[in-house]
């Protein structure tokens, strides 16, 4: 019978050599799952910066006076009313107040016969239309930009121009639109026809102070923000949809989890640049902006 001997020293051995087994053995088997781990340790996604949608663009102020339509309340056997006398007439009126006379523009007075002809044909007597159009979208329609607009509005047989301008006058509201120092240019429009089954007259003054009188800001950088707003949305999307990939990727896929890690670190720096870049836009375009609104409540 063999008897062996083993002293200390070789235990010691022994036991080292069982310990490396054992530890390689588990780096063998359990490889995919550190390589895994340690990667995901690795990761670090880069801060992502405050969306641009919590940032506004500033609008341009503008503003539309319509005080309540006005009805004659003495009807006239004999009327007659023109476009030239009542800007005449509107004018001698702003001259009595010290006041600059108004200009006739072609396109008020193209919006101010529409909303006659429109208020005639759909039988209604107001400032918003039965499908609710105001002067505000007449103007825009006929090409006209401005930074104030006004509508005065008549019905009824009024004896002549004078007599029209003068109930408008004696109206505060209208009264107010004929007088308002910041308005520099007037259309009109006077009509006859049959409204509530008998003939009578539909009169529409639009007074305007147009969008040149102030330096307008720079429409170029309002579309730059818009599609820089729209390519931050998209990157959004794209890195949600990039982050939740990465983190379902399966262990063994390790060059394809490093290779998403390094496209999503890339979209993020991307997405940060544009970020800040469209700050920078929006903040030179506000300030245009609040130039803008200083000078058209000035004037």
């Amino acid at each position: 019978m063999a008897i062996f001997c083993y002293n200390k020293k070789d235990m010691k051995k022994f036991w080292i050599v069982v310990v490396l087994i054992v530890i390689f053995g588990g780096l063998f088997f359990f490889r995919d799952n550190i390589l895994d781990f340690y990667s995901r340790l690795s990761l670090k996604l880069p801060e992502i910066e405050k969306g641009v949608g919590d940032l506004v663009t500033e609008e341009i102020g503008k503003q539309i006076l319509t005080p309540p339509p006005l009805k004659s309340l003495n009807e006239e056997f004999q009327s007659s009313l023109t476009r030239e006398g009542v800007i005449e007439w509107t004018n001698n009126q702003r001259e009595k107040y010290g006041l600059s006379p108004l200009k006739e523009n072609s396109e008020l007075d193209a919006s101010a016969t529409i909303k006659a002809e429109d208020m005639f044909k759909n039988q209604y007597f107001a400032h918003e239309s039965l499908s609710g159009v105001g002067v505000g979208d007449l103007a825009k329609d006929v090409g006209y930009e401005f930074i104030a607009i006004g509508e005065n509005l008549a019905l009824g047989n009024f004896k002549n121009d004078e007599a029209l301008v003068q109930a408008w006058m004696d109206s505060p509201g209208h009264r107010e639109n004929i007088l308002n120092e910041k308005y520099t240019e007037i259309g009109v429009a006077v009509m006859k026809g049959k409204y509530e089954g008998r003939i009578t007259w539909m009169a529409v003054q639009h007074f305007g102070f147009p969008l040149s009188a102030c330096s307008e800001p720079d429409q170029s950088l309002k579309s730059e923000i818009d599609k820089n707003q729209n390519q931050v949305h998209e990157l959004e999307s794209t890195l949600e949809n990039l982050k939740s990939e990465i983190q379902n990727i399966r262990p063994r896929q390790r060059t394809i989890y490093l290779q998403k890690i390094e496209q999503y670190n890339n979209l993020v720096s991307q997405y940060n640049n544009l970020i800040n870049e469209t700050k920078i836009l929006i903040d030179e375009y506000n300030a245009e902006v609040k130039t803008f609104n200083i000078c058209a409540s000035n004037v």
